[in-house]
């Protein structure tokens, strides 16, 4: 006869239930490590063979910016970690706005000394290797007090998330096609929409990346998706619906370690596409008066788009489709910076930065609170690329690296460099063992979106993030402490 099998004390909690990790969800992050050494090494051969800069220095300088902005990125593909590479997007933006343009020979780099472009390369380089070591020597222990391990929405949360999408979207339209929103409460709307929209884009993109989303729910995403970003494509200006769509990307890659190739490969000749033929129609729209589209006629507003962008190859809509990622080029801005400081203008010590604290005051305390963006026109203005009256009507990207340089030269970079590489080592660290839907979960999905917003100021960096963060974390509270969800 058989011993009698022991009670279980009633106390005890069942053993959980552990589900053996599919090979293929274990073999992604080396795949993806793998995919990414080798296209680092294709790029580099490629550049190394074609490369149009001036200088062999500058080649040499310009590969070394490249593996600095990669190589976080592929460490962590490597380490198959799930955590959101916050850092690691931040420093991979300096691929398309230092290493490219100075490998290819950017066009305004012709304008600046061999030794003026070499200096802001070294710069570059500076502010690249003091970011790792500051990130690799900074310790940052999981928090598990309840503040940073409880959720905040419901886990049934894919349908909530396509509502914010729908909602977004939404605002889009109405702000693109009506006047129906009042200008006292635009800024207060427009923070809130897109903040959802943002943290809605990512955490879907994320759970399908998972393997989390039914068919159902995958194609309603995609749909809104789609939708919002031509919507703001509709105004003419790209980057909007190109940010949603890399935030999309994001989403999917720290889900799955895996790159979107299908996506990837549908999207890029399309915004390619429509970047050809964005100057055709700008002179329609914008300098000839014609009327913006409405909702019916955006099949035919798009189908004129790409008309324009196939028409006739002419030698501009090459050499322009050619340098579609030097358009996010900051290399020519730097080397200017560099040459006109300290020999003509002083450097500013810090008098961009002061305008920092002052974005944190809400406009309603201070109705004659500077803007965000006026730290990018103070460096226009003084360096001359803007007087007062145009910066009302255009902003130039100065990026953080510029602001840097104009207050303190070399010192600024490596301080950028560290301040940036604590911070986001801190937070990240802090917050990984925290559920993505806790309120760390979303703050971290809102500073992976500012983390390739290379082209701002700190203030307005600071500024634009402070609102989303108002957003994407004030509306959870509201849901769940006033409607008990």
């Amino acid at each position: 006869m058989s011993e009698p099998i022991p009670s279980v004390p009633e106390t005890a909690p069942p053993a959980p239930e552990r589900r053996p990790i599919p090979v293929s969800r274990r073999l992604a992050p080396r795949r993806l490590f793998s995919l990414g050494v080798a296209g680092l090494v294709a790029v580099l051969a490629y550049y190394s063979l074609t490369s149009t800069s001036g200088e062999p220095l500058h080649l040499y300088l310009g590969l070394l910016i490249f593996v600095g902005a990669s190589a976080p990125a592929l460490l962590w593909a490597k380490r198959g970690d799930y955590r959101f590479p916050v850092f690691e997007v931040f420093m991979l933006t300096g691929v398309n706005t230092y290493a490219i343009p100075l490998l290819s020979g950017h066009r305004h780099l012709v304008h600046f000394s061999a030794d003026d472009v070499t200096v802001a390369a070294m710069g570059v380089l500076l502010f690249q290797v003091v970011a790792n070591i500051v990130y690799a020597a900074t310790p940052a222990r999981a928090r598990t007090t309840r503040l940073w391990t409880s959720e905040v929405i419901a886990r049934n949360v894919a349908t909530y998330l396509e509502y914010g999408m729908l909602v977004s979207a939404a605002y889009t339209a109405v702000t693109e096609f009506t006047d129906w929103i009042p200008r006292e409460i635009e800024g207060v709307l427009r923070a809130v929409c897109f903040g959802v929209g943002i943290m809605a884009t990512f955490i879907l993109s994320r759970l399908w990346g998972q393997g989390l989303l039914r068919r159902g729910q995958k194609n309603a995403f995609l749909a809104l998706l789609i939708v919002q970003i031509l919507l703001s494509w509709t105004s003419l200006y790209l980057i909007s619906g190109m940010s949603m769509m890399v935030l999309a990307f994001l989403g999917y890659v720290t889900g799955s370690h895996r790159l979107p190739l299908l996506a990837m490969a549908l999207s890029l000749p399309v915004v390619g596409a429509l970047h050809t033929g964005k100057t055709a129609m700008r002179a329609i729209y914008w300098e000839g008066g014609a009327s913006k589209p409405t909702l019916t006629q955006l099949p035919a507003f798009f189908s004129e788009w790409l008309g324009h962008s196939f028409e006739s190859e002419t030698p501009e809509q090459v050499e322009q489709t050619s340098r579609l990622l030097e358009r996010t080029s900051l290399m020519h801005i730097l080397c200017l910076v560099v040459t006109y400081t300290p020999e003509r203008q002083p450097f500013l010590e810090g008098a961009t930065y002061r305008y920092v604290p002052g974005q944190f005051v809400p406009r309603f305390l201070w109705p004659e609170k500077p803007f965000s963006h006026i730290a990018t026109n103070t460096l226009s203005i003084y360096y001359g690329l803007q007087d007062e009256a145009a910066t009302a009507k255009t902003t130039i990207a100065f990026g953080l690296l510029s602001e840097a340089y104009a207050n303190y030269g070399m010192f600024g970079l490596a301080l950028v460099g560290a301040v940036f590489a604590f911070c986001f080592k801190k937070i990240s660290g802090w917050a990984a063992r925290s559920p993505l839907l806790s309120y760390p979960g979303l703050f971290l999905i809102v500073l992976m979106a500012w983390s390739f917003q290379s082209e701002l100021t700190l203030a307005a960096w600071l500024s634009s993030l402070y609102q989303a963060c108002v957003a994407v974390l004030g509306v959870p509270f509201v849901v769940r402490n006033l409607l008990g969800r």
